[in-house]
């Protein structure tokens, strides 16, 4: 994950309200006024958080064929699998960061 991407994808999920459409999404997929109301969001507000989403890369919307002004909108696993990638490497370095930490700390050197 390029540090540009890392970069757009945690700066969209700093926002609680696009966060708990993530965990919605991630539990089936839904309409807009189904995310709205089950976020407490307007509508005119959920359909910036949800043009975010989309525009990161985070979730994919479809149209209902037997009406065109629906739209299903579903998480795209995928994106949150390349943050998670990143986070293990990071998590990887420090690990063994303090790693050698501990066995700098544990070693038995006399002092003077």
């Amino acid at each position: 994950m390029t540090d540009e991407r890392a970069d757009r994808l945690f700066e969209t999920l700093a926002d609680h309200t696009r966060r708990e459409i993530v965990q919605l999404l991630g539990q089936r997929p839904h309409r807009a006024g189904e995310l709205a109301k089950a976020t407490g969001t307007s509508a005119p507000a959920m359909s910036r958080h949800l043009r975010v989403l989309l525009s990161a890369g985070l979730v994919t919307d479809e149209r209902v064929p037997d009406d065109a002004r629906v739209r299903i909108f579903r998480l795209r696993p995928e994106s949150l699998t390349a943050a998670q990638a990143w986070l293990d490497q990071v998590q990887a370095h420090w690990n063994e960061q303090l790693q050698s930490f501990k066995r700098h700390a544990e070693r038995k050197e006399p002092r003077p």
